[in-house]
């Protein structure tokens, strides 16, 4: 087929693809079609393209988009909603970075990385997604880059994911022709036959990271001129790259950190069909390209090979799409209108494991704020305890039980010693089960958009945080229902869980929302506590302990009482602490957990409270900053969990028109490649916070789903909730 016939607009990539790999595409431009000395000579006096201070109001325009469902974005609604005169709206202030919604997340399930709209990879951590960034420039301009496009382009005219998978297509026009250019974190069949990876404790599967960054080109009408630039800064941005040349001629440079000893640094190996160039800190490469030119780069930072011709990196393209198609091909996702932000939230979780572990990460980034300009800015490369729940409710209920297996057993192994005894459970780990996680001020980046300081680890993980026992028993109960018994080894464990809330359960803690202000006696804490015991009676059932499962049921009735008498007001509502009426949207998950049943007043007035009065503009807030103590200042944003966590809730005391027009709201405020971050800033529909978040993407695949189980005649069908009713 001929090249000369794709629509780019329209995007026929089969017929891309079978050019690339049957190698019928020619490769870039001869000499004869290069700039001319006087044109190359005008682009350097030019300010450079890559990252221009001039860009500012590029970033500020937002073209109309339209999902799949034909549903516009509620980001691009508020911008075209004329302002009225009564809406307090403060002068919105050019930036030179990226809206947070609009970047692209990329992952072979070691390393991940950010790539904002114009080409620009600008968060990369390697070799692990906690490790130190090689590309920062979402936290500080001048903190490294990784860009490919049309030279003096940034806008362009679509972006997508290929169906299925996590390979990144943007779609470039300009004033002479038309580019597409894919981004992929490569994966291929399993590799490490020689030898056993000392990182990994989960059982292999066919499929593996093969720790390259590739970038592939394709000019599929015209003639366009194509610039790269790659300009790493090493340990973000405290230590500079130093390229030399390692290939035969211009076609491979590596990227070193001199003053960092070995090993303590990443290595990174710069190889392309592109003749590069090496200007101090910063790899370049440029060239014109004609209809059915291709070109690729491929970044790699350890072994196996990097692709040496673009027949091989579009092979490579190609494990990688369909490495990801078989993955997703095993869940099991309705025939519904919402089918796409369940598959896009299933591929964006899965993008978040760190694969050789099993661990989840809240998110892949580090102090993207909660507030524009604000200090709420934490580090969220790390696994979180309580992400264990909903990460096995959200995963179960669309079939894929080894990633819901493998963070478990990634708790299960962190919940130890070094001698294999049960250890203290803390808030949060490492990737790799590290217990300690120091947070430090990076003072030298300026961060995203201002937002100060910049933080790397998070010293949340020696909180106390009670609710976190219940979350690892309701996990573990979710993970051995289905096979009626407990598996002898982890018994110890769970009794020694059970045993730490019997111990202090009436003790103050910092709460779900890990507050650092002074430990207060939470509600959703205490009902954490109950769900412990209530989980550690079952299981003390299914394993043949009836005296463990008779005392425990004691203490739980014990731990109700005392909720229902402290923590409920006189309306009949739950509080966010004994002894204060201010409300807070963890108790929506008072139903979701079987505290009471969903008919109690008490849960309906409260979801109906939280619903009314802890919102704005309909989307739900954590707590009010101003009744809370949480040991910051400034605002936040509206918590897109806490939104998802609504309509679950809505459903569950059957108003379900109200959770339905809510979750098709919220779903109109996904990014255009359906991402979510954090917090969604309700007067504009921008995103906030760390990006892509994990505990989002649960909290939406339970929300949808609980939605269409409920439209089910007889809510008979197959799709429920892991937590839904039998």
């Amino acid at each position: 087929m001929n090249i000369r016939n794709c629509k780019p607009a329209d995007g026929n990539q089969r017929q891309f693809m079978a050019d690339a790999v049957s190698g019928g595409s020619r490769h870039v431009a001869d000499d004869s079609r290069r700039p001319s000395v006087i044109e190359q000579s005008e682009r350097c006096r030019r300010t450079r393209t890559t990252l221009p201070e001039t860009s500012a109001e590029l970033w500020t325009l937002t073209d109309a988009r339209v999902d799949d469902e034909g549903m516009t974005s509620q980001a691009e609604q508020s911008v075209t909603t004329p302002i009225r005169d009564s809406d307090e709206v403060a002068p919105r202030r050019r930036s030179v970075f990226p809206p947070i919604d609009d970047y692209a997340f990329l992952s072979d399930c070691e390393t991940n990385c950010l790539v904002a709209r114009n080409g620009a990879v600008e968060w990369m951590c390697v070799p692990r997604p906690d490790s130190p960034s090689v590309f920062g420039a979402i936290l500080d301009r001048s903190a490294g880059h990784f860009q490919i496009g049309p030279y003096g382009q940034n806008v362009p005219s679509a972006r997508r994911y290929l169906p299925g998978g996590l390979i990144l297509e943007t779609t470039w026009q300009t004033q002479t022709g038309w580019l597409i250019v894919r981004d992929a974190l490569v994966m291929g069949p399993w590799h490490a036959n020689e030898q056993r990876s000392p990182t990994r404790r989960r059982t292999p599967s066919d499929w593996d990271a093969e720790h390259i960054l590739l970038r592939t080109v394709k000019c599929v009408s015209g003639t366009v001129e194509l610039e790269m630039s790659c300009e790493p800064a090493f340990d973000y941005h405290r230590a500079p790259a130093h390229w030399e040349y390692t290939g035969n001629v211009y076609e491979e440079a590596t990227a070193t950190c001199r003053t960092a000893a070995p090993g303590e640094q990443p290595t990174l190996r710069l190889t392309s069909n592109l003749r590069l160039g090496l200007e101090g800190r910063e790899a370049r490469a440029r060239t014109r390209m004609v209809e059915g030119d291709n070109a690729f780069v491929a970044l790699s930072w350890s072994e196996p090979t990097a692709p040496q011709t673009f027949e091989e990196a579009a092979d490579k393209m190609w494990q990688t799409t369909e490495c990801w198609r078989q993955w997703v091909t095993i869940g099991r996702f309705p025939d519904h209108p919402w089918r796409s932000h369940l598959q896009s939230s299933a591929l964006t979780l899965k993008g978040l494991t760190y694969a050789p572990t099993g661990a989840l990460l809240a998110a892949p980034t580090t102090s993207l704020p909660e507030t524009p300009g604000g200090e709420r800015n934490w580090d969220y490369r790390y696994a979180w305890v309580r992400d264990s729940t909903f990460a096995l409710w959200g995963l179960y209920t669309l079939g894929l039980d080894r990633e819901a297996n493998d963070f478990f057993s990634f708790i299960f192994d962190a919940a130890q010693s070094d001698d294999g005894d049960p250890a203290p459970l803390q808030v949060m780990y490492g990737v790799g089960g590290e217990h300690t996680l120091v947070e430090e001020e990076l003072s030298h980046l300026k961060g995203y958009d201002g937002a100060l300081p910049v933080r790397i680890g998070n010293d949340a993980y020696n909180q106390n945080q009670h609710d976190i026992w219940g979350t690892l028993l309701d996990s573990v109960y979710l993970h051995v229902r289905s096979r009626d018994q407990v598996p002898e080894t982890l018994w110890p464990l769970l009794e020694r869980q059970v045993q730490e809330v019997i111990e202090h359960w009436r003790e103050p803690d910092r709460g779900i929302w890990e507050v650092r202000g002074e430990p207060q006696h939470f509600t959703s804490s205490k009902i954490m506590c109950w769900v412990a015991l209530d989980r550690g009676v079952k299981l003390a059932n299914l394993h043949g302990e009836k005296a463990y499962a008779a005392r425990w049921s004691e203490i739980a009735d014990e731990v109700k009482a005392d909720i229902l008498e402290h923590g409920v007001d006189e309306r009949g509502v739950f509080t966010q602490r004994y002894g204060h009426p201010s409300l807070d949207a963890s108790l929506l998950l008072a139903p979701l957990l079987r505290f009471l049943p969903a008919d109690d007043p008490r849960i309906r007035a409260t979801v109906l409270a939280i619903a009314d009065e802890l919102t704005e503009d309909g989307l739900v807030l954590r707590y009010r900053v101003e009744s809370t103590d949480d040991g910051l200042s400034g605002k936040e944003g509206t918590f897109t969990i806490c939104s998802f966590l609504l309509v679950s809730a809505l459903v569950e005391i059957g108003e379900v028109q109200r959770a339905r027009d809510l979750c098709e709201r919220l779903l109109s405020f996904a990014s255009p490649l359906k991402l979510y971050g954090e917090e969604i800033d309700p007067k504009s529909g921008r995103h906030l916070g760390n990006f892509p978040q994990a505990f989002t993407h649960l909290a939406l695949i339970n929300a949808v789903v609980h939605v269409i189980r409920a439209e089910e005649t007889g809510h008979t069908g197959t799709f429920q909730p892991a937590h839904g009713p039998s």
